[in-house]
């Protein structure tokens, strides 16, 4: 595994969110403001989410960036999507030095970490389709 001055830094920031609950509002006035001030920001389009896992290119630049910023809203968690992007974000955050930052968009913090309402309710469907130890691990990331 690469030291995290190995790492290629192509991007500044990535952005992860859940593009129905912020994509249009919040989002797009978040990416504005980072674009002003001459920080190059990872976005990823609807053309790169087919199927279910995250694709080679989301991936690239999770590894590529040096910061994250996860925007969790109350629909964050209903995405297998989403919980995998998480997923590599906290392991490039173990093994790269990957800085993470949460938003809490219209959710409480206590709500992610301790997987409350709308949380729990993905959670609790996920394990259904996913099975016990991939939410688990998701549960982790969230936490």
């Amino acid at each position: 595994m690469a030291a995290s001055s190995d790492v290629k830094r192509n991007y500044h920031v990535f952005l992860s969110f859940r593009g129905t609950d912020v994509r249009h509002g919040f989002l797009s006035h978040l990416y504005v403001a980072l674009d002003q001030k001459g920080i190059y920001t990872f976005v990823d389009s609807e053309e790169l989410r087919k199927g279910e896992e995250i694709s080679p290119t989301l991936v690239r630049a999770i590894e590529e960036s040096r910061i994250a910023i996860i925007v969790f809203s109350e629909n964050y968690a209903s995405s297998p999507w989403c919980l995998e992007e998480l997923l590599k974000i906290m392991e490039c955050k173990e093994q790269n030095n990957l800085m993470v930052f949460p938003v809490f968009y219209k959710v409480e913090p206590r709500e992610v970490r301790g997987g409350r309402e709308s949380y729990k309710r993905a959670m609790d469907n996920h394990e259904s389709k996913f099975g016990k130890e991939k939410v688990k691990r998701w549960k982790k990331a969230l936490s």
